[in-house]
């Protein structure tokens, strides 16, 4: 990742938001009570000083091993299949950033590295904003990075009925189908957005950072050299299709990819031409994907692995880490919130009153408490899709609803009024048993555990389901290939995409194809917003109207934690992040004597 020289503490608007972070700012930085165990932990000072704890002078070469705890889709994270953490995580250090947020929460930092100004806010109306990036910016042969990386990577992000792209399968198109022109200037080092008439941005700033749909930029030269012209839709998509299947060889950060694939691993060695003031000092790290928890202890043991910031906790796993005295742990809130989606296209879930009467009967604390309550006794369901219960702008989106309940009672009335039958234990509609439905999570044993107990909610009303466990997140969810699933939505304190990503009826990442006018009408409120109050508010008009449809059943905001073994400079947790410690890719190294 490029490496952050300037940071500039928001005010205003950005101040407000920054107030948004996951779980109190206060808390939002490291340590897990000790810090780690074995020479007081690396970490120990991370919940007092969050952005800079561990940090130290780096010696020449060294290895990393990083384990990244599921499977990346693709090879780019704008596709369905590739949005994942861990795709994010796999690019670490290729893709060039314009910014992104510190470990506190609170102070986001621009690229000084690939910026020679910070962004401008050239205009209100219409709404038109700037970027300019400086000439030492390059990819690794050589070539300028600039505008027209930021124009491809804006056409791949939108939807079809945009025209800028013919087949781009864009996760999320939602703020960048609000482009109405993209202006080049200043020999390519300047470009200038203008949003259709009456669209607005609050979280201008951020509009391709670290954070945003591809994790940064994506190259635009070398589509000439594989035969797309960027100026043909059909290019731009068959340009995108390229990048989504092929091994980065290409780079505009401090490493670049030498070797891997989407099934164990890559291999990132320095880039000769990274441009950053800080270099890469480690001669090589391995960011390696492995699933099963069980297998992190002996290979740290092993030496086989050195670290990781799972996007998933495990109280036995981390208990077994405290006891090793050579590795660190952290532990603490996270920007990230796990939950329940129907696939609105089955048969028998298209039924909205269905869909009710599954989430009132699953209870979403005792889900809460048995994943997470031995590590936080204290922890509470979540009762705000966008909103953790801490920030200004949450509503209790459930206060009038008996879904996550639990109350059985209540959800066998919903079923018999909407002529629904229970008989032997088994729930009937015309004769018809209902299902049984493929209930779908990843390995990990908090959901594992998860998909239990929603299995024994559900048999309570007659509804029968089939545990199945995900190899392969982003496929499953691309491919629409589940009739309920559990996952989790990796934040940050930008918050203004994120329902219309997950919700909008055109968008790749509306997984279980939720078509509801209600709530698009909802979502458009916060393309015209121009301050994050009236954004907030039309997040949770939406959120309400999700409610009401039944789609998504938020569980809890998820602690997160990491580890590390000992002689490294200059990691930390950053848990505002979907990069998660990788956010600083480009400063680890190994620790000076």
């Amino acid at each position: 990742m490029a490496t952050v020289r300037n940071s500039s503490r928001l005010t205003g608007p950005a101040a407000a938001l920054a107030a948004l972070a996951l779980a109190a700012t206060a808390c939002t930085g490291g340590g897990g009570g000790d810090g780690g165990t074995g020479a007081g932990g690396v970490w120990e000072e991370c919940e007092a000083d969050p952005n800079t704890c561990n940090s130290g002078e780096r010696a020449d070469g060294g290895d990393i091993t990083w384990v990244v705890s599921d499977f990346p889709g693709a090879w780019t994270a704008v596709s369905p299949e590739g949005g994942s953490v861990y795709t994010l995580q796999m690019l670490s250090g290729i893709l060039p950033v314009t910014g992104q947020w510190a470990p506190d929460g609170r102070t986001y930092e621009f690229n000084m590295d690939l910026l020679a100004e910070e962004p401008e806010l050239v205009s209100e109306d219409p709404f038109t904003f700037s970027f300019t990036f400086t000439d030492k910016a390059v990819w690794d042969d050589g070539t300028p990075i600039g505008a027209d990386d930021f124009i491809a990577t804006v056409k791949m992000s939108t939807s079809d009925e945009e025209g800028w792209c013919e087949g781009c399968r864009s996760r999320q198109p939602g703020i960048y189908d609000d482009v109405a022109e993209m202006e080049a200037s200043d020999d390519g080092k300047t470009v200038t957005l203008t949003l259709k008439e009456g669209r607005s941005n609050p979280e201008w700033r951020g509009f391709l950072d670290a954070h945003q749909i591809a994790g940064g930029l994506l190259p635009a030269h070398l589509a000439e050299e594989q035969g797309y012209d960027l100026e043909e839709p059909a290019d731009v998509g068959a340009y995108f299709e390229w990048l989504n299947e092929t091994v980065p060889a290409y780079s505009g950060g401090p490493y670049r990819i030498v070797e891997g694939d989407l099934e164990t691993q890559v291999i990132l060695e320095p880039n000769e031409n990274w441009y950053g003031e800080v270099q890469p000092t480690l001669d090589t790290v391995v960011i390696q994907f492995n699933d099963a928890e069980d297998t992190w202890i002996p290979a740290l043991t092993n030496g086989e692995i050195d670290g990781g910031s799972p996007a998933k906790v495990n109280d036995d796993v981390i208990e077994q880490l405290r006891g090793m005295p050579a590795v660190s742990v952290d532990v603490g809130p996270g920007a990230g919130w796990e939950h329940i989606d129907l696939n609105t296209e089955n048969e028998w879930l298209e039924d909205v009153e269905l869909r009710r009467a599954i989430f009132t009967a699953i209870d979403a604390q005792e889900i809460a408490e048995r994943g997470y309550g031995t590590a936080f006794p204290d922890v509470q369901r979540k009762t705000n899709h966008t909103f953790p219960a801490d920030s200004p702008y949450h509503e209790d989106l459930f206060a009038d609803s008996p879904q996550g309940t639990g109350d059985v009672e209540e959800a066998t009335r919903i079923l018999e009024e909407a002529g629904y039958e229970l008989s032997g234990g088994t729930l009937t509609r015309d004769g018809e048993q209902v299902g049984p439905f493929r209930l779908r999570a990843t390995a990990d044993r908090v959901r594992q555990d998860s998909l239990q107990i929603v299995q024994s909610h559900l048999e309570e009303i007659g509804v029968a389901t089939e545990i199945e466990t995900i190899d392969d997140l982003g496929g499953v969810l691309g491919d629409q290939d589940y009739d309920i699933v559990q996952f989790g939505w990796s934040g940050s304190p930008w918050f203004v995409i994120n329902p219309g990503q997950q919700w909008h009826s055109g968008s790749g990442s509306n997984f279980g194809g939720l078509d509801s006018e209600d709530v698009d009408e909802a979502l458009e409120g916060m393309g015209t917003a121009t301050t994050l109050d009236e954004a907030a508010e039309a997040a949770n008009e939406a959120g309400r109207r999700v409610v009401e449809e039944a789609y998504v059943l938020p569980l809890v905001d998820e602690p997160r934690y990491s580890f590390v073994t000992e002689g490294f400079a200059n990691i930390r947790d950053n848990r505002q992040h979907s990069l998660r410690a990788t956010y600083n890719i480009g400063e680890w190294g190994a620790a000076a004597n």
